[in-house]
């Protein structure tokens, strides 16, 4: 990216480099790794995935995030400005409402046995049930800090068709509470709409020890967030958009929490002194919530488990 060319960046993402002052580092960084293409290593690795990511936004503008799966080779790029998307709709997945024909989507391509992680964002374009293509907005790397890895097993059974779904708004049911409660990896959408009405979705890991959500008796969700890249990326979303979603999985059996909400940044004081190494807080309050029992196909257990 040319030196004169305007900030990689966005408002929110600056100010929170600009709290730790690092804006003018990261300006320079930015204009290296934020690409709007996918570079050769980008496109040889999204093929070799069994699942993906993907965050979205539903006709009511409520952010959902999703793992999928399918056979390895179901994501590849056609040329280095688009990734197609080899995946059947589902209506029972809710971020499914928000990948139709012009959305705006965000994705992250994971390998969690080798703490690999690539993330785009981008514009759908959809001309079938089974399948669309994404034009890359924006395509980077990122560091493998905090992913827990994993070897990926078979399921030896799948979900059967109208198995039982909870849904609720902002109450999390018990089930709900006990997977966040063993989890040490979820993901979260956000997303900005910025004056032209262009809207940037960002999909991305978040990983701690098991159990490193904590949630209140009054609802919210406290997040730690841990010393990272310095992108800001989804910190930065919320600073403009306090909306976002999040996907817990259970590795083992394939049960999936989805939940939409309100976040809200918390910088500092007692309440983040209370979280070991974290250097800021997240506090994330449900609005509307759906869990989806072994829904999701692959089963994965802990590299050294």
């Amino acid at each position: 990216m040319p030196t004169d060319a305007p900030s990689p960046w966005h408002a929110g993402e600056i100010r929170l480099q600009q709290v730790l002052g690092v804006d003018a580092r990261m300006d320079e960084v930015g204009r290296k790794v934020l690409r709007d293409h996918l570079i050769e290593q980008h496109r040889l690795f999204y093929p070799q995935l069994p699942f993906v990511v993907l965050g979205s936004v539903d006709r009511n503008g409520k952010p959902w995030a999703t793992l999928r799966a399918n056979r390895p080779g179901f994501l590849f790029a056609t040329d280095i400005y688009h990734l197609a998307v080899s995946l059947p709709r589902d209506e029972d997945d809710p971020a499914d409402a928000g990948m139709e024909d012009g959305d705006a989507i965000g994705l992250l391509g994971i390998e969690l046995h080798t703490r690999r992680r690539n993330r785009l964002n981008g514009t759908i374009s959809r001309t079938n049930e089974t399948s669309f293509e994404i034009a890359v907005g924006h395509s980077f790397g990122n560091c493998p800090k905090y992913i827990t890895p994993r070897d990926l097993e078979p399921a030896e059974t799948a979900v059967a068709k109208g198995s039982t779904i909870e849904r609720g708004t902002d109450a999390l049911s018990d089930a709900a509470r006990a997977l966040i409660a063993r989890s040490d990896t979820f993901f979260i959408a956000s997303f900005i709409e910025h004056e032209d009405q262009k809207r940037d979705i960002d999909v991305s890991h978040r990983g701690g020890e098991a159990g490193f959500v904590h949630i209140e008796d009054d609802g919210p969700l406290i997040i730690p967030d841990y010393a990272g890249n310095r992108f800001f990326n989804t910190l930065g979303n919320l600073l403009i958009n306090p909306r976002a979603g999040l996907v817990f999985v259970d590795f083992s059996n394939g049960d999936m929490l989805q939940i939409t909400g309100t976040a809200e940044i918390i910088m500092g004081g007692a309440m983040v002194a209370n979280f070991d190494r974290a250097e800021r807080l997240v506090s994330f309050r449900p609005t509307e919530w759906i869990y989806r029992p072994a829904v999701f196909p692959l089963r994965m257990r802990p590299a050294n488990g």
